[in-house]
């Protein structure tokens, strides 16, 4: 009798640590976000024919690999005069990503300060959309199999392509 108190208090105190172990773009996603910005899925962003997509990634990222007709606007270094110049209609439809759709969040509440109304995040960012098959391409727009993943943790999030950082 005491060993399996044991075995079940040991059982207790172990699943929730392993559970959380391994990081999921979901979990991460739940934490870190406001949802302050609504998400918009893969599949219904591929069913959508006109909207601007803007990489909230930096530089070095995007060069590695970005979704095709994406916009670099970078995090850090993010100049919210580089978008209005470019999207001068405030009501377009913009899709903001980055990684998971964390940094991009943050744009998008930086977007929507600024007067632009129709604003979504790319849930799961180019890491799920990467995951679920779809192309990326290089700085040179050619297709790629890589994607920035900045270190071996966030690269347990990519499961379908080659991993830099």
């Amino acid at each position: 009798m005491i060993k399996k108190l044991t075995l079940l208090f040991y059982l207790f105190l172990l699943v929730p640590l392993l559970s959380t172990a391994q990081p999921t773009i979901k979990k991460l996603l739940k934490k870190h976000n406001k949802e302050s910005i609504p998400y918009i899925t893969l599949d219904s962003l591929l069913t959508k024919k006109e909207y601007v997509l803007l990489d909230t990634r930096e530089e070095k990222e995007y060069n590695v690999s970005h979704i095709k007709d994406a916009i670099c606007v970078g995090y850090d270094f993010f100049n919210i005069k580089k978008v209005t110049s470019t999207i001068k209609n405030k009501d377009t439809e913009i899709v903001v990503y980055c990684s998971i759709g964390i940094r991009s969040e943050d744009v998008g509440e930086k977007l929507a300060a600024a007067g632009y109304t129709n604003i979504k995040n790319l849930y799961g960012g180019i890491f799920e959309w990467k995951n679920k098959n779809n192309p990326v391409y290089s700085k040179d727009s050619l297709e790629t199999n890589k994607i920035h993943t900045h270190s071996k943790y966030w690269s347990k999030l990519v499961t379908n392509a080659e991993k830099i950082y």
